[in-house]
């Protein structure tokens, strides 16, 4: 098993500074500023959006499943015997012996 990462319980002391420098009470107006134009900005897309981008990668994926699908229940069903060819058929022993001689018999004229 993995070991899990060590906390460090100690502040970071580059963030601190950063966060000292943005929040200094001195003047805000600059961090006012700063938040005020990041807030305009959207920060996710809306719901339409990101179906519009997944759908052609979805529709793809929907036509390979639906083929992937087909081609196993096509297998499925599938007769587990070939179908004799037309030479087997012919050549193989009748399987009623007097066929033959009936059918011969009632083309010729008897």
């Amino acid at each position: 098993m993995k070991e899990p990462l060590p906390f460090d319980h100690r502040p970071d002391a580059l963030l601190g500074d950063a966060l000292r420098r943005a929040l200094d009470p001195g003047d805000a107006a600059p961090f006012v500023a700063r938040v005020l134009a990041r807030a305009g900005e959207p920060l996710v897309a809306s719901w339409d959006a990101v179906l519009a981008r997944w759908a052609r990668a979805g529709v793809a994926a929907a036509v390979l499943v639906a083929l992937a699908a087909g081609y196993l229940v096509g297998r499925a069903t599938a007769a587990s015997a070939p179908r004799p060819s037309v030479y087997d058929a012919l050549m193989a022993p009748p399987a009623y012996p007097g066929e033959v001689e009936i059918v011969l018999a009632s083309v010729i004229g008897n």
